[in-house]
């Protein structure tokens, strides 16, 4: 028995996967940037002013 997957059901789980993966990225990319920023503001240096001559 051999299955055919019809072209509108194909277009439909390519369409679902992009979609699927532009959220992802989003997201993911998202939390990178929370992450990011958050780790530079816990990362200021005090520098005195003796360095800066």
């Amino acid at each position: 028995m051999t299955t055919y997957l019809f072209f509108d059901e194909a277009l439909r789980m390519f369409v679902n996967a992009f979609l699927i993966s532009v959220f992802l990225l989003i997201t993911v990319s998202g939390i990178g940037l929370a992450v990011v920023e958050s780790v530079e503001k816990t990362n200021t240096r005090h520098t005195s002013p003796k360095h800066f001559r």
